[in-house]
């Protein structure tokens, strides 16, 4: 059965807001796209989505892509990168702080009653306890990490306005991968950097010593997740982690990485180099909360969703 809400889905041409916006048609719900094309990708929007070039930063863009009055929102616009933070992190904090304070104006004034909000794993730094669960301290060593938490923040408070109250969900999405993640972008993850040298046969840098580890999930069961939780009161002002609860590290990755392809570290290059600035240690998800609130468990594993990723890049024909 069509459900005729419409969904604001802001940075819908970018790699995960692509595949929300394909999950949300999937469930009959009507969806406005705003983005501003920097990263994303119009041929990623789906032809049945309405679609908004526009800057979160501009509230005259944003009114636009409000014009038809969104039931939900799903906030994932935003500069992800670490690197480009540390370069300028005005920047940073005009998109994604200050973009975000826009957003949650345009929701106070149309008096949209969902919001859900992409925060990310890097509020928590280099987290004591691992896995990490929602409950550890925010303390983000990276001025990305700073804007997301700060972003999330202003999300929280929106729900508590008295004259407009918001039922508000975030997730804090650890390294989420899959087919239209960039592969030639030095500045995005590093399975795509990885899978993206491997596929063009260029060699490996491995930052650091490669035993820091990172948690890897794949974009559908991102999706499904975002989804499950709109009809969700459960999910209504709570903060979860979305992982899959494993940890792998950067050498494991790179080994994985190079079985896609019939290679192994005899057969082609891999470097090192010394770590990056703001780099986190280790990272795992505990990811308790969404399984028992929403039911939700990762579905594709990390050698399968790569699998899918390097059949999606090769037919795609450029990488991209």
């Amino acid at each position: 059965m069509a459900d005729h809400r419409r969904a604001l889905v802001t940075g819908g041409a970018g790699f995960i807001g692509s595949h929300l916006v394909d999950t949300l048609l999937d469930r009959g719900f009507r969806v406005t796209v705003l983005d501003n094309l920097n990263t994303g990708l119009r041929c990623n929007v789906a032809e049945a989505a309405d679609f908004v070039e526009g800057d979160v930063r501009n509230p005259d863009d944003i009114a636009r892509a409000f014009k038809q009055t969104p039931d939900i929102v799903c906030h994932l616009a935003g500069q992800a990168s670490i690197r480009l933070a540390w370069a300028n992190p005005g920047a940073d904090l005009n998109v994604n702080v200050v973009g975000t304070l826009n957003i949650l104006s345009a929701v106070k004034e149309h008096q949209t009653p969902r919001l859900l909000y992409a925060s990310s794993m890097m509020v928590y730094g280099n987290p004591d306890v691992l896995p990490t669960p929602e409950t550890a301290p925010a303390l983000p060593v990276a001025h990305y990490g700073v804007t997301k938490f700060a972003a999330e923040r202003y999300v929280a408070l929106a729900a508590e306005d008295p004259e407009h109250p918001v039922a508000v969900t975030s997730f804090r999405m650890f390294n989420v991968f899959g087919p239209r993640q960039s592969l030639d972008n030095p500045y995005q993850g590093v399975l795509a950097i990885f899978l993206g040298h491997a596929l063009r046969g260029e060699k490996i840098t491995i930052h650091s010593d490669g035993e820091q580890s990172r948690d890897f999930v794949f974009v559908d069961d991102i999706c499904r997740a975002w989804a499950d939780a709109i009809d969700s009161p459960a999910t209504f002002g709570r903060v979860f982690n979305l992982g899959s609860g494993r940890a792998t590290t950067v050498n494991q990755l790179c080994d994985a990485v190079l079985r896609q392809f019939g290679l192994d570290r005899s057969t082609f290059e891999v470097n090192t180099a010394p770590a990056q600035l703001g780099d986190i240690r280790r990272s795992e998800a505990a990811i308790d909360a969404i399984a028992k609130t929403l039911a939700w468990h990762p579905e594709v594993d990390l050698e399968q969703g790569m699998a899918t990723t390097v059949a999606w890049a090769r037919g795609a024909g450029t990488g991209q």
